[in-house]
């Protein structure tokens, strides 16, 4: 096993926690979770996009363009095993 260098950054690894948590999640919560701007998660996105491990879902909400975030089967078990592999990395540290 490794680490998923897609998945590693924090901002990356933040999305793909709380997207776990649910069914889809709307971009502007997403980004105010996070903390970050725009841009910021519009690129984190893109990447996990480009791996298949999100996909996103626009429709029109009150007027606006609104866009949802779901992560997929792929990213669901990236994210598992990624989280694996960094329970395993801890099990090394010696216990005091």
């Amino acid at each position: 096993m490794s680490l998923d260098p897609l998945i590693h950054p924090p901002a990356r690894l933040q999305i793909m926690a709380v997207l776990g948590g649910v069914s889809e999640m709307e971009f502007a919560k997403l980004r105010e979770i996070l903390g970050v701007s725009d841009s910021v998660l519009s690129k984190h996105i893109s990447a996990l996009m480009q791996a298949d491990y999100v996909r996103q879902r626009k429709a029109a909400l009150d007027g606006r363009q609104r866009t949802w975030l779901i992560r997929t089967g792929p990213g669901r078990r990236a994210f598992e095993a990624h989280i694996a592999e960094l329970q395993r990395i801890a099990g090394l540290v010696p216990r005091k």
